[in-house]
């Protein structure tokens, strides 16, 4: 087939690096425009200096970007959904990287985010893109949402067990890395506030619960703790689950197998002993693998399961790239088996 004619808007941040990055590795794709208006007529490597020698673009206007196969909008939260129309006009798919479409219904994107959503025509017509939990609906799809990283950790964490009806409660701390607040340094994010630090930024109510509950059922009982820590890159949740029954660890195994034995980025990581008996976000580093495991607390019964992924990738580009493979019929994987590194 012809190489996919791919541009992205927004490109100058994290996301947008990182979607470069991966599609370097596409044989399928060919990067046609990247979008700033801050960098225009710049290179690429002057945002991304890993892409020097990779990519021989410059940054152009968002107002310049031609027709194309597919266009993935790395705009901030909100801006998408006011110009999606136009947007449409452009390429026939469109993977759009902020929340603005990750909720399927108004009322709730209005209870979350504290304001109307500016297109729910165009919201009714979008997919969830975290294949995981949607990939029967990405085949064909025109509009695919981004994940909420957060959420894609706690989803894939809690998903085995509430898929099977076992959680009665469920506390998930989830720790971050900085790159999760953006490129742009703002007052939590700046690198000496950042730095050496464990610091809660949200104790309860994160709105990535949303796209949890979305994704596993509104009725779920769970909550979340967020806590940013001295990394760079990762999430990783720890989710504390009180049972419907008590569970033994075989029965673990058969569900967290039943869930994830045929996902191709999804391994189970709880081994009895070594440093790598559960799930790790340093491992994931440019990874689009999530690693998931479990534990149980024989005194109370209570569960623990983990999700680790790289927040940049499977908790944005990688699933981003992934969708966009689904949607067009493309192997799930093409692009995509970057490994990881070890030591990172």
């Amino acid at each position: 087939m012809n190489p996919l004619r791919i541009s992205i808007v927004g490109g100058s941040g994290y996301t947008g690096g990182e979607i470069m990055r991966l599609l370097l590795g596409h044989p399928n794709a060919q990067i046609a425009q990247v979008t700033s208006r801050r960098l225009k007529g710049l290179p690429v490597f002057r945002s991304h200096p890993n892409l020097r020698g990779h990519l021989d673009v410059n940054f152009s206007a968002p107002d310049e970007v031609e027709a194309c196969d597919v266009l993935f909008l790395c705009m901030p939260h909100g801006k998408a959904a006011g110009e999606i129309d136009r947007w449409r006009e452009i390429a026939p798919l469109i993977i759009d990287l902020s929340a603005d479409f990750r909720l399927r219904s108004p009322e709730r994107y209005q209870h979350w985010y504290n304001e109307a959503h500016p297109n729910p025509e165009a919201l009714a017509t979008a997919q969830y893109g975290l294949a995981e939990v949607n990939r029967a609906n990405l085949a064909g799809a025109s509009l695919i949402s981004g994940v909420g990283c957060n959420a894609t950790a706690m989803t894939l964490a809690l998903k085995p067990l509430a898929d099977a009806g076992l959680i009665g409660r469920a506390i998930c701390d989830v720790k971050v890395g900085s790159s999760e607040a953006g490129a742009d340094p703002s007052a939590g994010s700046h690198h000496p506030v950042r730095a050496r630090t464990a610091r809660t930024y949200s104790a309860s109510g994160h709105r990535h619960l949303a796209e949890v509950e979305q994704n596993l059922g509104a009725e779920l009982d769970v909550d979340a703790t967020i806590t940013a820590i001295d990394m760079v890159r990762g999430v990783l949740c720890t989710a504390h689950i009180e049972t419907t029954e008590r569970l033994e660890t075989k029965q673990l195994w058969k569900l967290f197998r039943g869930a994830y034995n045929d996902e191709p980025f999804v391994r189970i990581v709880a081994d009895r002993q070594g440093p790598h008996k559960f799930p790790d976000p340093r491992i994931l580093v440019g990874s689009n693998h999530a690693d998931v495991g479990f534990s149980i607390d024989e005194r109370s019964g209570r569960v623990i399961t983990f999700c680790a992924i790289d927040n940049l990738v499977k908790g944005a580009a990688g699933s981003a790239v992934q969708s966009m493979n689904i949607a067009l019929g493309l192997p799930e994987t093409t692009g995509l088996t970057f490994p990881g590194l070890h030591p990172a």
